[in-house]
């Protein structure tokens, strides 16, 4: 099972907003995934227990030397950006 968190600036609601969109684009693609939401803070030091790592395409630099796959967002709440980066990140194959 892959290992996800989703990350924004406060961990509130655009975190969860992530979460929710990944639950169905993951589920579309049949790829089995643990996500889990928080601040970009608590995210960044957790990063490396984790297999990829979503959120703004402003917070990727937060992620510099993780372990981590981070896969950065342009629009938060699409689903076709989610798919298109998900499969260009072969994530299927972890």
């Amino acid at each position: 099972m892959l290992k996800v968190i989703a990350a924004c600036g406060s961990g509130m609601g655009s975190s969860q907003l992530i979460k929710m969109k990944l639950q169905k684009v993951f589920k579309k693609l049949g790829i089995a995934a643990d996500i889990y939401h928080t601040n970009v803070g608590d995210a960044k030091s957790q990063a490396n227990n984790y297999d990829v790592v979503f959120c703004s395409e402003s917070l990727i630099g937060q992620f510099t030397g993780s372990k981590a796959t981070v896969i950065g967002l342009k629009n938060l709440l699409s689903e076709a950006e989610m798919t298109e980066k998900i499969e260009a990140a072969k994530l299927a194959d972890k």
